[in-house]
């Protein structure tokens, strides 16, 4: 605490927004379109505006459990504060996992996309050794201390989203507007199916919230940040999906390795294609960089704050003064679960995963008003508790919508989860 209150706050409004949208748009917009549309059809604009809504309740939701829980930890610090240790325990495993299986997909994604230009790429060992290759190069570079300004990071997304921009604004010539049409409406089942995958494409913009220490006025930066970034990224996405169903119609589905890069090509020509090939590239490594550098530090503190009983994970580097075992236990089960998954299975995974955390977030909202813990000038989301109830009630669609098989892992993975928990708990008392 003492040291949080050393940080400069100058972050504004601007860079909060700015900060919140890089996270979001990461890689799965560049393949999720194709598979909307394989499900959804031309009607998969809905299911856009629905996980637009949810995301933009549950960011309220971190934006008022922050203004209350000072500390740091982001979600896992909010529950554990409302529930207790076990279920800040249960949130903090689910954020790593869920944040591990997301990096796991968007590798897999870009090897398919590597796949494209260099068709030995989709040789399977050649996937598994060039998948190493990105973990082991990426937790490399975080052990000897690798560190990215904000300079890179606004670089980054003004050439992640100049493109996509370009493309929108160019792409409506192209439109064929009776590829727009809903020849059926859309069954239920399919809408849950559509919106637990595209969900990928929408979470981690609660890690936007994790510098605010340094925010300007966070009461009410926070919450004007927040509607900023959420409203772009939905015109964003609702303007590419749009686009791309206008251009490729019945095409789009086909095109699922890289559903943009087929847009530009028939927009701007073949070098249309290379640009939007590349920038998807720039893209998920980019995103990969992000995560194997910051989610370790996770790991690092939840270590430190013996929230999970592996002391090791605390250790830090003697020469590079760096979370190495952190950093090599996360990209190693990132690489891991990269090389026995797909993209598509990954990502409804690392959704559940997410949208675990996020109704407790939303319940722990509830918990703190009545703990009393608001402060004053705090931030607080109107109309009662409408918000945080209606957050955790679509979350539970969304679960809903998991496979019997989905829903039989996870169940299996939270009983193992509360065995460790309470078996390390014990340990003690027997070794005294």
């Amino acid at each position: 605490m003492e040291k949080e209150t050393e940080l400069k706050r100058e972050i504004g409004l601007w860079g909060l927004s700015a900060n919140i949208v890089n996270i979001i748009v990461g890689a799965g917009i560049f393949v999720l379109p194709a598979i909307v549309a394989e499900i959804m059809g031309s009607s998969g604009v809905i299911v856009y505006l629905f996980c637009g809504f949810l995301i933009a309740l549950v960011m309220l939701c971190f934006a008022e459990a922050g203004s209350k829980v000072a500390r740091s930890g982001g979600g896992y610090a909010y529950v554990e504060t409302a529930f207790g240790p076990f279920p800040g325990f249960l949130a903090a495993v689910f954020m790593v996992v869920g944040s591990a299986l997301s990096d796991a997909a968007v590798a897999n994604a870009l090897v398919q996309l590597m796949g494209l230009a260099f068709p030995a790429f989709t040789n399977p060992f050649i996937r598994v050794l060039v998948l190493l290759l990105i973990f082991s190069g990426l937790a490399y570079l975080n052990v000897i201390g690798v560190k990215q300004g904000i300079g890179l990071v606004k670089i980054n997304t003004v050439a992640k989203l100049t493109p996509l921009v370009l493309l929108i604004f160019f792409g409506w010539k192209d439109v064929s507007f009776s590829n727009l049409y809903w020849e059926t409406a859309p069954t239920f089942e399919n809408f849950g199916a559509a919106s637990l995958i595209l969900f990928f494409a929408f979470q981690g913009g609660d890690a936007g919230l994790t510098v605010g220490g340094e925010i300007k006025n966070p009461q009410k930066t926070v919450p004007k940040a927040i509607f900023i970034g959420i409203t772009f990224v939905l015109f964003l996405y609702i303007l590419i999906q749009t686009v791309s169903q206008g251009v490729l119609g019945d095409q789009l589905p086909a095109n699922s390795e890289a559903p943009l890069a087929a847009v530009a090509n028939i927009v701007f020509g073949p070098i249309g294609y290379t640009l939007l090939l590349i920038t998807a590239g720039v893209s998920m490594f980019g995103m990969l960089s992000g995560e194997i550098l910051n989610m370790p530090r996770v790991v690092f503190g939840l270590a430190s704050d013996r929230i999970i009983p592996l002391d090791k994970l605390a250790a830090i580097h003697p020469k590079f003064k760096t979370p190495y075992l952190s950093i090599l236990l996360y990209a190693g089960v990132g690489f891991t679960l990269a090389a026995i998954g797909g993209f598509r299975q990954l990502a409804v995974i690392a959704s559940a995963s997410m949208l675990l955390v996020y109704f407790g977030v939303a319940l722990s909202v509830i918990k703190l008003r009545r703990m009393e813990r608001a402060d004053e000038g705090s931030f607080k989301i109107p109309f009662g508790y409408t918000v945080p109830i209606l957050a955790a009630g679509i979350i539970l669609f969304f679960l809903s919508n998991l496979t019997g098989y989905e829903k039989t892992g996870i169940l299996i993975f939270i009983a193992v989860l509360t065995l460790i928990y309470f078996l390390v708990k014990l340990l003690p008392s027997k070794t005294k």
